[in-house]
């Protein structure tokens, strides 16, 4: 069963703060209007973990190696931001060659489940997130 706790980011302060932190109510660094969803983005954890043991959450910026096969494999690397979708975590933003023809999607740009179906924590790395380092994202454009 998944564990189930949540992060915020602070966009006044430019701050994460964790679950341990949040589910002790150790916030008082928190200014009253950070808990306004003007000033803050909340972000669920899906319950997996990247090849270093970091935990994945909604929101983080992840290298990904996924495998295709046309007959022969496939190795592929590229970039996505994790999205609670419909009920699922996601993957999103992927900038890939060969993730068009698997989706029919046009420039590979789309989006796709995540989950232990499809999950191997050794093909994934958490390497920042869309708040303190969206230009990741761009960069993989």
């Amino acid at each position: 069963m998944r564990e189930i706790k949540f992060r915020m980011y602070s966009k006044k302060k430019k701050v994460m703060h964790y679950w341990d932190r949040i589910k002790q109510g150790q916030l008082a660094a928190l200014d009253d209007n950070d808990e306004n969803e003007k000033y803050s983005s909340w972000m669920q954890y899906t319950g997996l973990k990247d090849k270093n043991g970091r935990e994945i959450y909604e929101g983080d910026i992840i290298h990904c190696v996924h495998w295709f096969f046309d007959g022969n494999e496939i190795e592929e690397h590229f970039t996505a931001s994790v999205r609670f979708r419909d009920g699922s975590f996601t993957l999103e933003n992927i900038n890939s060659r060969y993730y068009s023809d698997y989706t029919g999607e046009e420039n590979g740009k789309g989006i796709c489940w995540i989950g232990d179906i499809n999950y191997c924590e050794e093909d994934y790395e958490v390497i920042g997130d869309i708040y303190r380092s969206p230009e990741l994202l761009e960069a993989a454009e």
